[in-house]
């Protein structure tokens, strides 16, 4: 998510199978606003045409604060196999869900209404690719990374993505392997290190 907003505008899927579906946009109240199509079209640019080739197709994906669902639906829609969206507020819970049902990806996508802070232990298979777009203003991208390491949620070889409202500070344990700015939106993609340090990360 990215800034506040006031009444949300319509969103879309960008590109692959299910291009052009609207999607419902979370309702106001919060400060948030899901990660805007211009931020999206250049992170996924990021991520299917960056240094390493493809990180979409055929990957297990991981959002967290996920508010719409907008980056893992839009994965899917790209080639990912499976996506778990982890959020924990209501209402946006509920956008996610008549997200899922309208894109008709039921099966290839979940919702896990938990914090993104406190993911816990992992009972199934570390994530490829973890996707994440904090609350605007919320300097908290490195403890939501920290909680999914910790908890085996990705591990070595994993990609971040990372949508912020500032430029991020790069922990050791994640090497970057691009970053672009796009209006107000710091958008960063980096692959976590084969050598998992003890210190918790932070950016």
């Amino acid at each position: 998510m990215s800034r506040p907003h006031g009444a949300a505008g319509r969103m879309r899927i960008i590109g692959g199978r299910l291009k052009g579906l609207g999607l419902m946009p979370v309702p106001s109240g919060r400060r948030l606003r899901p990660t805007s199509a211009r931020a999206r079209t250049v992170l996924f640019d990021l991520l299917t045409h960056g240094p390493r080739g493809d990180l979409v197709t055929g990957s297990r994906v991981l959002e967290l604060f996920a508010g719409t669902g907008s980056l893992s639906l839009e994965a899917v829609s790209r080639g990912a196999a499976h996506a778990c969206l982890v959020e924990n507020w209501p209402d946006a819970c509920s956008v996610i869900e008549r997200n899922i049902a309208k894109a008709r990806v039921g099966e290839d996508v979940r919702l896990l209404r938990r914090d993104a802070l406190r993911l816990g232990e992992n009972p199934a298979e570390s994530f490829d690719l973890l996707l994440l777009d904090p609350p605007y203003g919320a300097e908290v991208a490195g403890d939501a990374v920290s909680s999914a390491l910790q908890g085996g949620w990705i591990g070595s070889g994993s990609i971040v993505a990372c949508e912020a409202s500032s430029a991020l500070q790069m922990p050791g344990i994640l090497l970057p392997l691009a970053e672009r700015r796009t209006g107000s939106a710091w958008l960063v993609v980096a692959e976590v290190s084969a050598e998992i340090p003890m210190a918790e990360p932070t950016f």
